[in-house]
C-alpha cells in the first residue's frame, strides 16, 4: 500500500477541520512496519499562526493510560508484580471510603476502572499545585456510587494509584520509570510530562476549547494526575507506540514487553457499553486500552480529552494497521471520521460517509446547546438576592478531599477562591449561588454552591455538586462563629 493511496485524506482533513473549527491537527498512519501517512495541518496556536509540524507536541491526554498499563506490564514480566496484586500489599496506607474496596482492590481493578468510584476529577483538575501523595490521601474521603467491582466506571484516579504502585515497586518516579523503561527504548526523543515542559518546548501546540460554534485560544491547564493523562508528544513519536503495540511488545528488534502482556492489554476485561453505531458494536475495556470492533473487525483504541485537546489512536491488530490523530481543540468526531476513513480505504471497503453523519449530529447538538443557553437566561431572570447579609457568608469552607473554598466580600458583592480558581458569587435563590469564574473558565456550565445554616442561625457549611453521580460535596466552615442572635 503506497502513500498515494491516502492522498484523498488531505481534502477530508481540511474539510473536517474547517467545519469543526480545529486550528491544528497531526495525523499518522502505520501499516505493517511502514509509515504510510505522516502529515500536519493548520496552526499550533491561533495567536502565533505558527504551523503544526509532525514533531509538534500535543497533550495526548488519556492515551497516556496505555503507557501506564504497559509500564506495570514490565514489572509483571519481571515477576515483581501480578495483575491481581492487592494495592495495599504495595501501598499499605492506601485507603478508600469503602472498606471492602480498600482491602481487596487490585492492580487489575485499577486498570479496568472497577473500584466503585466515579470520576471525582475535581480533586485534581483545578490549577493549584497538588501532589499525587495528597490526592492519594484524599481518595479515602471520596464517596463511591456503585459497589466494588459492580461495573466499569471510567476513573482517572485509578491510574493515579497505578502510577503510585509503579513508583513504589520500581523505586523511581512514574515519569522517570516511563521515560527510561518505555519511551527511551522505543526511541522517543520528543516528549515531556508537564504543562511547564510543554510550554518550554520549541514546537508545541496550544489548546483551543469550544464555545458554541467557535474555538478560541484557551488556558493551558495543568494535568496533576499525570499517570492518567500527562504525556505530551508528537504524531511522529506516536508511530513508535503504534508499532510497539502492533508488534506485540517488540522494539528495535527486541522483545521489550512480553507478547503475553500486550495480549492481555488488548483483551476485553470488562463490559463498557453498547455503541450507538452498529458498525462499532459492543465496547469493552482491556488494560489501558478500549476493545471494540469496526465493521466486524477487531479494533483496539483509546481517546484523549482535556479542555482544548482531543486525541485518538486506533488499531486493526490482525492487519497491523494503526492510526493516531492529535488535535489542539476540544474533543470532536473529526478524530473518528479520519480513523474510520483510513480503515475503510486500507481494508478496501466501500467508505461510509461519517462526515455527513457527524455533521447532522453536530447541528442537532448545537441547536440543543443554544436552547439550553436560552433556558438558562430565562431562569437567571428569576434569580433573587441573598436572603442574609453578605457578611454572613464570609468564611473558609473545607472538605478533606476537595480542599478549601474561601468566600470574601468585595465592592461588587461576594468573591470566592478555590485551589487556584477565583471569581464572584451570583445569587440564584438567596442561598444558592453560581460560581462565576474569572478569565478562562475551567467549568462549563458554572458550578453552583448552596449555603447551609445551623439551628442557631449561623452559616456552617456549603455544598457543591462537584461529582454529579454522588450527593453534593459538603464543605464545613472553619472556625464556626458563635451563636448569632
Amino acid at each position: 500500500m503506497s502513500k498515494s493511496d491516502l492522498s484523498y485524506l488531505d481534502d477530508l482533513v481540511e474539510e473536517a477541520m474547517e467545519h469543526w473549527q480545529i486550528p491544528g491537527l497531526a495525523l499518522a498512519v502505520l501499516q505493517g512496519d511502514e509509515i504510510i501517512k505522516l502529515q500536519a495541518y493548520g496552526t499550533r496556536d491561533v495567536s502565533t499562526r505558527l504551523p503544526v509540524t509532525v514533531d509538534t507536541q500535543f497533550s495526548i491526554c488519556s492515551l497516556t493510560k496505555s503507557f501506564t498499563a504497559a509500564g506495570l506490564g514490565l514489572l509483571v514480566d519481571e515477576g515483581r508484580l501480578d495483575w491481581n496484586t492487592r494495592v495495599r500489599d504495595v501501598l499499605p496506607d492506601f485507603q478508600l471510603y469503602d472498606a471492602t474496596a480498600s482491602e481487596n482492590l487490585t492492580v487489575h481493578d485499577l486498570l479496568t476502572h472497577r473500584s466503585g468510584l466515579p470520576r471525582h476529577d475535581r480533586i485534581w483538575s483545578p490549577p493549584a499545585e497538588r501532589s499525587r501523595a495528597q490526592m492519594l490521601e484524599s481518595m479515602r474521603y471520596l464517596e463511591p456510587n456503585r459497589g466494588f467491582r459492580d461495573i466499569y466506571q471510567y476513573c482517572n484516579l485509578g491510574y493515579l494509584v497505578a502510577g503510585a504502585v509503579t513508583e513504589q515497586i520500581s523505586g523511581h518516579s512514574w515519569e522517570t520509570f516511563t521515560a527510561e523503561r518505555l519511551l527511551s527504548p522505543l526511541g522517543f526523543k520528543n516528549f515531556n510530562f508537564s504543562t511547564q515542559q510543554l510550554e518550554a518546548s520549541n514546537d508545541h501546540a496550544h489548546p483551543h476549547p469550544r464555545n458554541g460554534r467557535r474555538a478560541y485560544r484557551g488556558r493551558l491547564w495543568p494535568m496533576h494526575a499525570a499517570p492518567a493523562g500527562g504525556i505530551n508528544t508528537s504524531a511522529s513519536e506516536m508511530t513508535k507506540w503504534l508499532g510497539f503495540l502492533l508488534s506485540q511488545g517488540r522494539a528495535n528488534g527486541k522483545q521489550l514487553l512480553s507478547s503475553a502482556v500486550t495480549r492481555q492489554m488488548m483483551t476485553p476485561q470488562i463490559h463498557v457499553e453498547e455503541s450507538e453505531f452498529g458498525e462499532i458494536g459492543t465496547r469493552h475495556y482491556g488494560l489501558g486500552l478500549t476493545c471494540e470492533q469496526y465493521r466486524g473487525e477487531r479494533t483496539i483504541s483509546h481517546t484523549g480529552s482535556m479542555p482544548g485537546w482531543g486525541s485518538m489512536m486506533s488499531m486493526l491488530p490482525e492487519h497491523r494497521i494503526g492510526v493516531v490523530v492529535l488535535t489542539n481543540r476540544d474533543p470532536s468526531p473529526v478524530r473518528d471520521i479520519l480513523i474510520y476513513s483510513v480503515f475503510d480505504r486500507l481494508r478496501s471497503r466501500e467508505p461510509l460517509d461519517w462526515l455527513t453523519t457527524h455533521r447532522t449530529r453536530r447541528r442537532k447538538s448545537l441547536e440543543a446547546e443554544e436552547q439550553e443557553r436560552l433556558d438558562r437566561l430565562t431562569l437567571k431572570s428569576t434569580w433573587s438576592q441573598p436572603i442574609h447579609p453578605l457578611s454572613a457568608f464570609i468564611g473558609e469552607y473545607r472538605n478533606p478531599a476537595y480542599g478549601e473554598i474561601s468566600v470574601s466580600e468585595v465592592s461588587s458583592g461576594l468573591a470566592w477562591h478555590w485551589r487556584g480558581l477565583t471569581g464572584t458569587l451570583q445569587s440564584c435563590d438567596g442561598k444558592t449561588f453560581e460560581l462565576v469564574e474569572d478569565g478562562d473558565a475551567r467549568f462549563n456550565p458554572p458550578l453552583q454552591a448552596t449555603f447551609q445554616f445551623n439551628a442557631d442561625g449561623v452559616m456552617e457549611s456549603l455544598s457543591c455538586l462537584l461529582e454529579p453521580t454522588v450527593a453534593a460535596i459538603n464543605f464545613k466552615r472553619n472556625n464556626l462563629p458563635a451563636f448569632r442572635s
